[in-house]
C-alpha cells in the first residue's frame, strides 16, 4: 500500500514538473524580451555594480541570498550538533612535516588576504561573499591539516557569525526605514568600477564573507577532531 501511494505521489509530481518544463518558452528572441534582458540592461545603472551577477544576487534577488545564507547556517548548525562531543577532542592525525608546516605559516595570511580581497571586491570582479568566505575557510583548513594542536575559538567564531548575519538583516531593514523595500539599495551608488560604489552591495558581501568563513571554519574544526 505504501509503495502504491509513493508511486502515485511521484507520478503526480513528475506530471507537473514535465508540464511546467514544456511550458517554458525557448528561443533567443523570447529570452531577450524577458527578465534576463532587463537585468543585463539595468544592472549597472540601477545598482552601480560593475559585476552584473553581483547586482542580481545581492540587489535584485537579495532576499534569495539571505535565504541561502540561512540555509547554510542551518546546515552548519545541524552538522555541528551531530558531531558535537561533550568530552575534550583532539586531531586524529600527527603533525605534518616541517616543510609543510613552514609553508602553511607563509601561505595562511596570504590566503586570508585573498579571501578578504575577493568579497570586498565582489561588486567589481567575479567573486563575492560566498567565494571569499570559502577561501578563508580553506586557509584555516591548511592550518588544521598541518598542525595537530592548532585550534580556533568557537565562541569567537560564533560571535563573528552572529554579528555578520545580524549586519545582513540590519542593512536590509534600512531599506524599510527609508521608505523602500527590504534590502533596497539606499546608499549612494558612487562611480562604477571604483571600490566605494554600488551602495550597500559591498557591505552585504563583506557580511556574507565573514559569515560563510566563520561557519565553514568552525565546521571544519569540528569535523577534523575525534574523541580522546
Amino acid at each position: 500500500m505504501r509503495k502504491a501511494i509513493a508511486v502515485i505521489f511521484l507520478g503526480i509530481i513528475g506530471y507537473y514538473l514535465l508540464a511546467t518544463f514544456f511550458n517554458i518558452p525557448f528561443g533567443i528572441a523570447r529570452v531577450l524580451d524577458g527578465v534576463g534582458f532587463k537585468y543585463l540592461a539595468m544592472g549597472v545603472p540601477d545598482t552601480g555594480a560593475a559585476n552584473v551577477v553581483t547586482s542580481i544576487v545581492v540587489n535584485f534577488r537579495g532576499f534569495d541570498t539571505l535565504g541561502e545564507v540561512t540555509v547554510l547556517f542551518l546546515a552548519a548548525t545541524g552538522m555541528g550538533a551531530l558531531l558535537h562531543h561533550r568530552e575534550p577532542m583532539k586531531r586524529s592525525r600527527q603533525n605534518a612535516s616541517i616543510i609543510v608546516k613552514a609553508g602553511a605559516r607563509i601561505l595562511f595570511p596570504l590566503i586570508i588576504i585573498l579571501g578578504a580581497y575577493v568579497f570586498v571586491h565582489g561588486h567589481l570582479t567575479p567573486g563575492g561573499g560566498f567565494q571569499g568566505g570559502a577561501i578563508i575557510a580553506s586557509g584555516f583548513l591548511l592550518m588544521f591539516m598541518s598542525y595537530r594542536s592548532y585550534h580556533v575559538n568557537h565562541v569567537v567564531i560564533s560571535r563573528v557569525e552572529s554579528l555578520a548575519g545580524s549586519t545582513f538583516v540590519i542593512i536590509g531593514l534600512f531599506g524599510l526605514v527609508y521608505g523602500h523595500s527590504f534590502l533596497a539599495n539606499v546608499l549612494p551608488l558612487g562611480t562604477v568600477n571604483t571600490l566605494f560604489s554600488a551602495g550597500v552591495i559591498p557591505l552585504i558581501y563583506i557580511a556574507v564573507g565573514f559569515k560563510v568563513g566563520s561557519e565553514l571554519t568552525g565546521l571544519l574544526d569540528t569535523m577534523l577532531k575525534t574523541v580522546k
